[in-house]
């Protein structure tokens, strides 16, 4: 993910899914520790539901919906 899209991803995260900023940085930490993706860490945390995921993933296939 390129720097741009990665800032807009989290604009999406945080403006679309309306997840706060702490949510957001709990799961950048884990991810950094384990390498795993962070819509998968933010689910598996608890942060966001499964509608919500899937959400993410179709975000991420097309960033301009």
């Amino acid at each position: 993910m390129s720097h741009i899209t990665h800032k807009q991803f989290l604009r999406f995260l945080h403006e679309e899914l309306l997840l706060s900023h702490d949510s957001i940085a709990i799961a950048q930490r884990s991810m950094e520790q384990t390498q795993g993706p962070l819509p998968m860490l933010l689910w598996q945390y608890g942060l966001i539901n499964l509608n919500q995921l899937d959400k993410i993933y179709d975000w991420l296939e097309d960033p301009s919906v």
